[in-house]
């Protein structure tokens, strides 16, 4: 018996729409956690350029957004603390100090995934990994970086045990498998006849390495070489192991290149760190699958120079508390309640009402952490999405 004619385009319908589960996973340390709080989010808004991607942003209440056809697995937590948190991809899966519960802040996840939501036509699962604090040259270290080379003061304060190299590399790599064997348990909308695709990495992390005299010892000036260059190895090996590990040769890599400072960071470290950071991504064999994206021109100057002045009231309190010989107390004549009338008076010249009220808004925490700041958090999301794009387009 023939089915009937509604059956049929149905059915012809929903073979023609079905997709393959789109994996993209998402792996760093405390920026990739991501330290923005919620209540920054407004601020977008209040530039013309950024006005889009807040109501990008928003759903039809005004609030920020529940993405459609997008969910997430994050897996996160402290020393031996791990554990996960999941669902329908939504604000709060930032920095979690519970990794089970809201952490009322968001990271690049949130604006990458809506991002992904717009684009594809078929369901999502992101698996984020992220721990803040962590190193790529020992606590992400990859199988075949090789063994880590253990250093002078490594040895003299034991420090960096070699069993506990790539620690981080491991525990990632077996929630993203964990996650896999069993995608309908994070994501309702998978279907086992469809499969999935792993579909991009997102790379977000730096911080330790760049302050990390250790490993990447100060060279003297002139030397030619960038003393960084290590770096470089340890991630074209990470680039190389996931891929090998998870079975996809090609799978499109975003290194979202640490950012923080901005455009003029003052310092020549940190731009050989980023230049570091990029190379791989310029080697012919990542040929159009990987991707360097800058981050510092998401940096917002405004708030950063309110911030420095605000660095400024901290190293004041400072000073007039351990009697600096530079400061107005170094006679150690000042009373508690003196400090305290010196340093209001002081904060007031430096920062009006009106710059205090738009830190406020607009950041929530240290400058490590790009400030704290939604705004930045979500142009990082929404580059590391354009990038993935253009190399699955690029590949197809």
């Amino acid at each position: 018996m023939r089915p009937p004619l509604g059956l049929l385009v149905c059915l012809t319908a929903f073979i023609a729409t079905a997709k393959p589960l789109k994996v993209y996973v998402l792996v760093g340390q405390s920026n990739m956690e991501g330290h923005a709080r919620v209540e920054t989010i407004d601020y977008i808004g209040d530039d013309p350029a950024t006005a889009p991607l807040l109501k990008r942003m928003l759903g039809p209440d005004g609030k920020p957004a529940t993405a459609k056809n997008v969910w997430i697995s994050y897996y996160t937590g402290s020393g031996e603390k791990n554990g996960e948190g999941f669902g329908k991809l939504t604000t709060g899966y930032g920095s979690r100090p519970d990794p089970t519960k809201d952490g009322g802040k968001i990271g690049p996840e949130y604006t990458f995934g809506l991002a992904m939501d717009r684009a594809d036509d078929g369901p999502v699962l992101l698996i984020k990994a992220a721990w803040g604090g962590k190193s790529l040259n020992y606590d992400f270290r990859s199988p075949s970086a090789g063994p880590y080379p253990r250093t002078k003061t490594d040895l003299e304060k034991d420090h960096h045990p070699l069993a506990d190299a790539g620690h981080y590399y491991r525990l990632m790599l077996d929630h993203v498998k964990q996650v896999l064997a069993n995608p309908g348990r994070v994501c309702p909308a998978y279907d086992s006849k469809e499969g999935y695709e792993l579909a991009g990495f997102i790379w977000l992390q730096g911080f330790n390495d760049l302050v990390d005299t250790n490993f990447y010892p100060r060279q003297p000036k002139g030397a030619g070489t960038n003393r960084f260059a290590q770096y470089s190895e340890c991630l074209t090996a990470f680039i190389s192991d996931v891929r090998k590990d998870l079975g996809a040769p090609k799978l499109p890599f975003v290194i979202g290149v640490l950012g923080v400072g901005g455009l003029n960071p003052g310092s020549e470290d940190t731009l050989a760190f980023r230049e570091a950071m990029a190379k791989p991504a310029s080697l012919p064999a990542f040929k159009d699958n990987v991707l360097a994206v800058q981050t510092a021109p998401f940096w917002d100057e405004k708030l950063s120079a309110i911030q420095n002045k605000k660095d400024q009231v901290r190293q004041m309190a400072y000073e007039l508390k351990n009697k600096g010989k530079h400061s107005p107390n170094a006679d150690g004549n000042m009373t508690e309640q003196q400090q305290k009338t010196y340093l209001k008076d002081y904060e007031a010249k430096l920062i009006s009402p009106e710059e205090a009220a738009l830190l406020k808004r607009g950041a929530s925490n240290g400058g490590y952490h790009y400030l704290g700041c939604a705004k930045t958090f979500a142009l990082m999301g929404e580059a590391f999405a354009d990038a993935v794009r253009q190399m699955r387009t690029t590949q197809k």
